[in-house]
């Protein structure tokens, strides 16, 4: 029922920044709240950045705390990620999800967009 489409990755020298979009459809998508995860080689697929459309509250993992913004516009179906001061280990696939925000933690849904590959180097 909700239809999600990443775009924007690519490959950024260190320091450097990129900006995500992700755009959402399908006849739940306006009710979900909306974040992303990232899954680098060899590694577990992890929460990175969460947004509650109600209110707009923004909810981010503590190594990308500081360094990267989630927004978007609920009334457009599009949710954004920027990345500023990427490093070596923010290398992953980074995967738009549907979920929601529940007493200030972002649980995600079985919703995930295909993914976009973004490639830090040194």
């Amino acid at each position: 029922q909700v239809q999600l489409v990443e775009s924007g990755g690519g490959l950024v020298q260190a320091g450097g920044s990129l900006r995500l979009s992700c755009a959402a459809s399908g006849r739940t998508s306006s009710n979900a709240d909306m974040g992303w995860f990232r899954q680098a080689p060899g590694k577990e697929r992890k929460f990175v950045a969460g947004i509650r459309w109600s209110d707009g509250s923004t909810y981010y993992a503590d190594s990308v705390k500081g360094r990267f913004t989630v927004s978007g516009d609920n009334a457009k179906n599009m949710v954004y990620l920027q990345m500023n001061n990427l490093k070596p280990e923010d290398t992953a696939v980074y995967y738009c999800n549907a979920g929601q925000v529940v007493r200030g933690h972002y649980y995600g849904l079985d919703y995930w967009g295909k993914g976009t590959l973004v490639t830090v180097s040194s």
